[in-house]
């Protein structure tokens, strides 16, 4: 961690992610992060919204995170699968 950073107490790292276009210009990334603080580290599963630039660039507007908890991860995805 940057101890100099001002305000700062995590660091964030993505492990591995995936996209998927849809519509004109937009995409879902479902990714592995990890947060790390003095305190030790938390690793969770990120599911953003995003959305391309005119220059290829990309922007995120939404994001959710889950744990990284079997139980928790196959609740989301059996009610994805419902619905």
């Amino acid at each position: 961690m940057d101890d100099e950073a001002p305000g700062k107490n995590v660091d964030f790292i993505t492990l591995s992610a995936e996209k998927i276009p849809f519509g004109r210009n937009n995409f879902i990334e479902v990714a592995r992060k990890k947060a790390i603080t003095k305190e030790g580290e938390n690793e969770f599963i990120s599911l953003s919204r995003g959305y391309y630039l005119p220059d290829g660039t990309e922007r995120f507007k939404k994001s959710v995170t889950i744990p990284d908890d079997p139980k928790i991860k196959d609740f989301v995805i059996e009610k994805i699968r419902s619905m």
